[in-house]
């Protein structure tokens, strides 16, 4: 594959805050870039993430009951553009193109051609995309499922799909004979859903958007909010202008929760300041320290409660609250004294006064909130991350209260709704005795396969089929090039897509790129315009309703695809009126509720209120839905990272791969990291400049990486830049997904199977 870079290569130190006019101007090249500039995208973003309008297809943070005026981010509107742009993908550019030569295409070039307009087949003769009839299509893609047995097909699910298509798609699987039902969240916040069910009884956080007007403190660990979350920077600057105290923990400086201007505040924007100061301290923690961290500030807690008891004081823990509504507290009491400080400073790289200073702040705190990413999930002890930091909310009673709570910031716009409503590869999260009962049919009951099983099979053969509903899965999962090399002996591939993208190039057998509508696009079906809806990562369900004409008079929406595959794949084998569904979507949401009355009480009713309505999540209310109805204490197993390998070894560091803010996941708008001052290129390994100097290297040097570990497969990713950059000793970061390739199957959380794309260990080799 051609290297990711422009003509023009610039590294520069970035100071300035982000939003402010960086952000317009960036908006203002993006938009002209996708020929939007004098287009009515300005008048679609004005119904980004309102009521009346339609979810953002980039990230899933909260939609407020009030937006702003201009209720979208850098990043979503981005999006937006990205996806309505007025380029076409036609199939006269496939017929220009064989799909071998498209493979030395960089991921940007490949979705710049636009949106996707007709369905395609490939032709392993011609080596191209050649198009093909809806009818057909459907046909043939049954006659092949029918051919395989079902528990060697994998149905993959992006983020992007909305709650109607997820459970249609679901269904669909489990009818067919498949629990192989693995989605994104396997490859980020997998560790959240696995640890915080064993803490608090609950596979999502338990705070709201009106709790961030309510803390008085917060945490953030692991999380590059200016880039993945960007609107979550609203609530913070109002917190902060309270005065609110901010920890952050994170290996890179990441500009977001350093300085911030309010793009939509003219006062803001016209102040020659540097912005709001976000982070009241910014800590540069040691990639994979966070348990290590967390365990300093809890321990120094405890001894601040120590104190307050032998002076007859309050008590600093909540004991009220570990006594009423806990169980473990004497362990990871006993772990916390036995835990050795030149151990937890070692690790986590941060002073132990530091450490003290955050307790003593956090022990005067009533309302704390605990905001982590995927710099805690992706892990192998990400399970463990995630339950540390439970362990320190817990400890004065900060979950279940309000202005308080753990909040996991998750990433694509529905991946948490998806899971909601039945992707799940775990038999025991799917109400699969009421599928049985209302459609007729018995669903699998055995285990399927998660992300890493899926790529573990491709990789051993077992898996024959492979249908995705959005996403780009071959790029964004690890051990590309195992997984690259192997994808072709799959019988049949389908990927259902807006845009081209890399996993499209790894023909199986028999493949089809099946082109839908997008969320912003109006969906006409039999009963007139459809509405859908998402869940955001505070629990909370909208609507979603789009206005934009499609990009191809082609296109059928993900809903109608799925049903017209079901239809051609197992018709008679449930009671499904699968055309009736897809005629009104308002009857698909009728099951969503008969299936999951907890959650999706008077659905058709209560989904298009201003700021959604919130699903029944009971550790909200203090109620703890795990086998002993207590909020449990869990005690970490280890403070290292990765402590079975040798990282002392010649030119060794641990990597962190991280997103730029010219990206969503796999999407790369552009070659502009702005606020790390990188562009013109994304084939950097940002260094200390220690380590550069101990290495015998130099700033701009091209060098190769290798991935650090003795199992006899060999993974280099080439010409990757000598970057200096602030980031601890030991540690180096690059780009997601480029750095893929460095990333083992078998390096990944324990429980949760999530890749460790966060502490990978590697080597210079040149």
């Amino acid at each position: 594959m051609k290297p990711a870079v422009t003509d023009h290569i610039e590294i520069k130190k970035y100071d300035h805050p982000t939003g402010g006019w960086g952000s317009l101007r960036s908006l203002v090249r993006k938009a002209r870039g996708e020929g939007l500039l004098l287009s009515g995208i300005w008048s679609t973003l004005l119904k980004q993430n309102k009521a009346d309008g339609y979810m953002c297809v980039s990230c899933s943070w909260a939609k407020p009951a009030q937006p702003r005026p201009f209720e979208f981010c850098e990043n979503g509107a981005k999006a937006t553009m990205w996806d309505q742009t007025k380029l076409r993908c036609e199939p006269s550019f496939f017929a220009e193109h064989k799909v071998t030569e498209l493979l030395d295409w960089p991921d940007h070039d490949l979705e710049k051609q636009g949106r996707l307009t007709d369905p395609l087949r490939y032709n392993p003769v011609s080596d191209r995309y050649e198009p093909v009839a809806w009818d057909r299509a459907f046909r043939e893609i049954a006659t092949e499922l029918r051919r395989l047995d079902p528990k060697s097909v994998v149905f993959y699910t992006s983020g992007r799909a909305s709650l109607e298509a997820s459970f249609m798609y679901q269904l669909f699987a489990r009818i067919y004979g498949s629990s192989n039902l693995p989605d994104s969240s396997n490859m980020c916040h997998e560790s959240t859903s696995v640890g915080l069910p064993e803490s608090i009884g609950s596979p999502v956080g338990t705070v709201q958007l009106d709790d961030f007007a309510k803390c008085d403190m917060m945490f953030f660990f692991g999380h590059n909010t200016g880039v993945t979350a960007p609107r979550l920077l609203h609530p913070l600057q109002e917190a902060r202008r309270r005065q609110v105290p901010v920890f952050t923990f994170n290996p890179l400086p990441e500009r977001g929760l350093k300085r911030f201007k309010n793009p939509q505040n003219p006062v803001d924007m016209l102040s020659p300041g540097p912005g709001t100061k976000m982070s009241s301290d910014f800590f540069q923690i040691r990639g994979g320290g966070d348990i290590a961290a967390m365990t300093g500030i809890a321990k120094a807690l405890l001894a601040l409660d120590d104190a307050a008891r032998e002076r007859g004081n309050q008590r600093l823990l909540d004991v009220d609250f570990i006594t009423e509504h806990t169980h473990g507290f004497a362990d990871f009491e006993a772990y916390l004294r036995a835990a050795r400080w030149d151990e937890i400073v070692g690790r986590s790289g941060i002073a132990r006064a530091d450490l003290e200073h955050v307790a003593e702040v956090y022990s005067l705190s009533k309302a704390v909130i605990g905001n982590y990413g995927m710099g805690l999930t992706q892990h192998r002890h990400g399970t463990e991350n995630v339950q540390m930091l439970c362990n320190l909310l817990l400890m004065r009673g900060n979950i279940g209260k309000p202005g308080a709570g753990i909040s996991p910031l998750r990433g694509h716009s529905n991946v948490q709704g998806q899971r909601t409503v039945g992707i799940t590869e775990k038999p025991e999260l799917a109400p699969l005795d009421k599928f049985a009962e209302f459609y007729g049919f018995q669903p699998p009951r055995q285990k399927g396969l998660d992300t890493v099983e899926t790529c573990e099979g491709v990789i051993g053969g077992s898996v024959k089929g492979f249908i995705a509903l959005g996403g780009n899965f071959v790029r964004a999962v690890p051990e590309t090039g195992l997984i690259e090399k192997h994808w072709r002996r799959l019988s049949l591939h389908v990927e259902i897509a807006t845009k081209l993208n890399r996993s499209h190039l790894f023909p199986g057998t028999v493949t089809y790129l099946l082109p839908c509508l997008s969320r912003l696009e109006r969906d006409r079906e039999a009963s007139g315009d459809q509405t859908v809806s998402v869940e955001d990562s505070t629990a909370c369900i909208h609507g979603s309703f789009g206005s934009r004409p499609p990009a191809s008079p082609n296109l059928l929406s993900e809903p109608k695809i799925v049903a017209e595959l079901a239809m051609a794949t197992v018709p008679g084998r449930s009671s499904i009126p699968w055309d009736q569904w897809v005629a009104d979507y308002s009857r698909i949401r009728d099951e969503i509720e008969r299936c999951y009355p907890q959650h999706f009480r008077d659905f058709n009713k209560r989904f298009l209120t201003p700021g959604g309505f919130h699903r029944d999540i009971k550790a909200s209310n203090r109620v703890w839905e795990t086998p002993n109805k207590k909020a449990n204490f869990k005690l970490p197993t280890m403070l290292e990272a990765n402590p079975d390998i040798d990282l002392s070894g010649d030119r060794v560091l641990t990597l962190i791969t991280v997103r730029s803010n010219d990206q969503f996941n796999t999407t790369v708008y552009g070659y502009s990291d702005r606020l790390r001052g990188i562009h013109g290129t994304r084939m950097v390994l940002l260094m200390n400049e220690a380590d550069i100097r101990r290495f015998g290297l130099r700033a701009g040097q091209d060098i190769t990486l290798e991935t650090h570990a003795h199992d006899g497969v060999e993974r280099r990713v080439h010409g990757l830049r000598v970057t200096p950059y602030s980031i601890p000793e030991g540690n180096c970061a690059g780009y997601y997904p480029e750095l893929n390739p460095l990333v083992p199957l078998w390096h990944r959380a324990k429980k949760a199977h999530v890749p460790a794309g966060k502490s990978v260990p590697v080597r210079i080799v040149s």
